[in-house]
């Protein structure tokens, strides 16, 4: 029976450590980042005691960044203060959030908006015969909705971890949860899991 899959997008050093180079606004100290953290480490939790495989989506770059598409400023950006570089500390997954070795668990590098553009995650979804996706991660109004949508053409059923999502900007983040509000469920995360394991039992 098609199931369940978790998208955890660019849960990375440089997007969510206290030193990485982007950080989406996030501070060390910031609740909101702490907050963030803790329930993405919740959905991770969820997602391996019910056997949903996870797709683990990072962004990575050549170190001299020739495979970066420099027609987008938010690209153009991501070279110039040298951040998620291959191989290197910041494109690594943040400790707390990090794919487990052994597990139904799987990563995805892409070098686009969309975590579906030029990888093979849609195959992957097909062949676990994923239906609903689970999706969480930085930015919202990036990678986060970028995916969403993509997802949702593609004839996916999407459900987005309100509170697993951030941005720089809370208005821009809360105005592209509004927007995905039209494609997807968009919920916290309790909500989310009280009514996908209802559905799936």
């Amino acid at each position: 029976m098609p199931g369940t899959a978790v998208l955890a997008l660019h849960f990375q050093n440089d997007v969510l450590h206290p030193e990485g180079k982007i950080r989406v606004g996030l501070g060390a100290q910031d609740p909101a980042r702490l907050a963030l953290v803790e329930c993405a480490a919740r959905l991770l939790q969820a997602a391996r005691s019910q056997g949903w495989p996870i797709f683990h989506v990072r962004i990575a770059f050549r170190g001299d960044y020739a495979d970066l598409a420099g027609n987008m400023p938010i690209m153009r950006r991501t070279r110039e203060i040298g951040a998620v570089r291959e191989g290197e500390w910041g494109a690594e997954f943040f400790a707390a959030l990090a794919p487990r070795r052994g597990a139904d668990e799987f990563v995805i590098t892409h070098k686009r908006i969309s975590a579906f553009f030029g990888t093979d995650l849609e195959a992957l979804l097909r062949l676990r015969q994923v239906q609903r996706l689970v999706v969480a991660g930085v930015a919202t109004h990036s990678v986060v909705e970028s995916t969403v949508r993509d997802a949702a053409d593609r004839g996916f059923d999407v459900s987005v971890v309100a509170d697993a999502c951030a941005a720089a900007d809370r208005s821009a983040h809360a105005a592209s949860l509004a927007s995905m509000g039209l494609i997807a469920e968009v919920a916290p995360l309790a909500q989310l899991l009280a009514t996908t394991l209802a559905e799936s039992a």
